[in-house]
């Protein structure tokens, strides 16, 4: 297990590294930045799941991918709509 926890903290480092340079460089859209922050919020329940063995922050982090996976389910709609319409679709925030 610590061998993958030091993949899984080596991807959360560059991710994190990547989402500061990515923000500071443009404006970018409210899904992307509700992606990040869905992503960031991960990382505490992770590193305990992972490292520590918690098994509450374990079903925390199956939740916050079922999460992630609607998020992501709900952009691909957006986009194939955008693409296909030329325009930007009724968003539900």
């Amino acid at each position: 297990m610590s061998e993958f926890w030091c993949k899984v903290a080596c991807v959360m480092e560059t991710n994190t590294e990547t989402q500061t340079a990515a923000s500071e460089t443009s404006g970018q859209p409210a899904r992307y930045a509700e992606l990040q922050a869905l992503v960031a919020g991960m990382a505490t329940d992770f590193e305990k799941f992972y490292k520590d063995g918690n098994k509450a922050a374990g079903t925390r982090v199956r939740n916050s991918m079922q999460e992630l996976k609607a998020l992501a389910q709900t952009i691909r709609e957006e986009v194939l709509s955008i693409r296909k319409d030329g325009k930007e679709s009724d968003q539900a925030q």
